[in-house]
């Protein structure tokens, strides 16, 4: 069986670890010219599930090379007032979490792989055996074809058209603050991510990252090394006209002094804006030799931090069902489309809840946060 994988990010790649480590044949094309085309991006959150999808799927040298790259996320997560105020903070779990480069996780997941790279996928014809087309004029031949391609996916622009995203009304700025350069910053947003729940209708996300990442001997990992606070603000109508920075600090003027220098501080090279996107809600499809994995499929919103992890448990569970056999891409379907879609729903909620709601709903949130600060049980009820 030949699998053709198109899309080399974090969930084609894991795939493709996991099929080479059965020793099912795969193909990995990626539209990138080089393995260092993409050094960009911030850190991403990896749960105790998505870790466990890459500790099962690569090999043990790179699984070491992952723990080694990635900072540890067991800091707990804190909900403050727009001047910092605790209204809620979390205590850490007890399964490990990982703030892992986004730029190194791939450098991490390229060794050991021979991926085709500078292949942008066009088409492909599907008669029993899958005839890949790309915009060079190269063909190639699979058995099963996996679009791993991302939120623009081409895969399934073709195989499910009625399927892709759609604008939830929400806009986000981010940016980065180098830590190396400022040693002002509160205490309290170093130690833990935080969001930030003001009473007007937007929200900040901040989170520190260490510096962990590097060129290590083989010269397999690249990362800017300086530790950095990333915030994110978001809001329903962000309409920038003014400059990004601008934008956003004339909105949090009456914010806490630390929260606006942090913005204001932030190289402007560092900054950028996005439409936050959410997959359609679609009905089940019929399964064939051709499938989605990951933003192919279920793109999120950004607000739970999940997106990259459920990615990886596509990967773990479709390398499980090919290895099985059988009808493997319909098992692996019927099981992803439930937890990637409810995914879908849980993160687009939480990005209305993020960037919506009056005065009257944000303030009795606050209270019920600061309820369940008081009380342990109701705490422990609701999260």
């Amino acid at each position: 069986m030949r699998i053709a994988v198109v899309g080399g990010g974090i969930g084609g790649l894991c795939l493709a670890h996991g099929l080479r480590k059965a020793g099912v044949e795969v193909a990995v094309y990626e539209r990138e010219l080089s393995r260092t085309d993409r050094l960009q991006g911030y850190r991403v959150h990896i749960n105790p599930r998505g870790a466990a999808a890459l500790r099962e799927c690569l090999p043990v040298a790179n699984w070491e090379k992952f723990e080694q790259s990635a900072g540890s996320s067991d800091n707990g997560f804190g909900f403050l007032t727009e001047q910092l105020k605790p209204l809620l903070v979390l205590d850490p779990e007890e399964e490990k979490h990982y703030s892992a480069s986004r730029i190194t996780l791939r450098q991490v997941l390229l060794d050991g792989l021979d991926v085709q790279f500078g292949k942008r996928f066009e088409r492909y014809e599907n008669n029993g055996a899958i005839t890949l087309h790309f915009e060079d004029g190269t063909t190639a031949e699979a058995d099963v074809l996996v679009g791993a391609d991302g939120i623009q996916s081409r895969v399934r622009r073709q195989y499910l058209p009625h399927a892709g995203t759609e604008e939830v009304g929400v806009t986000a700025v981010a940016g980065k603050l180098f830590l190396d350069d400022h040693d002002w910053i509160p205490r309290s947003l170093l130690i833990r991510a935080n969001s930030i729940i003001p009473t007007s209708r937007c929200g900040m996300f901040l989170a520190a990252h260490d510096g962990l990442g590097h060129t290590d001997h083989d010269g397999l990992l690249f990362d800017n090394v300086r530790p950095y606070l990333m915030w994110a603000y978001a809001a329903r109508d962000l309409d920038v006209h003014n400059g990004l920075q601008a934008e956003v600090l004339r909105r949090i003027a009456g914010w806490s002094p630390d929260l606006r220098r942090v913005v204001e501080s932030s190289p402007p090279e560092t900054v950028s804006q996005w439409h936050i996107r959410s997959s359609k809600p679609i009905e089940r499809w019929e399964s064939t030799n051709v499938t989605l994995l990951g933003d192919a499929i279920h793109a999120m919103t950004p607000m739970r931090g999940i997106g990259a992890n459920v990615a990886l448990r596509d990967a773990q569970l479709l390398a499980r069902c090919l290895v099985e056999g059988g009808d493997a891409i319909a098992r692996y379907e019927a099981e992803m489309y439930d937890y990637g879609f409810a995914a879908v729903r849980d993160s687009l909620r939480a990005a209305r809840q993020f960037a919506e709601g009056g005065p009257v709903a944000r303030t009795l949130f606050r209270t019920v946060l600061r309820t369940a600060a008081a009380v342990p049980a109701l705490k422990r009820a609701m999260f």
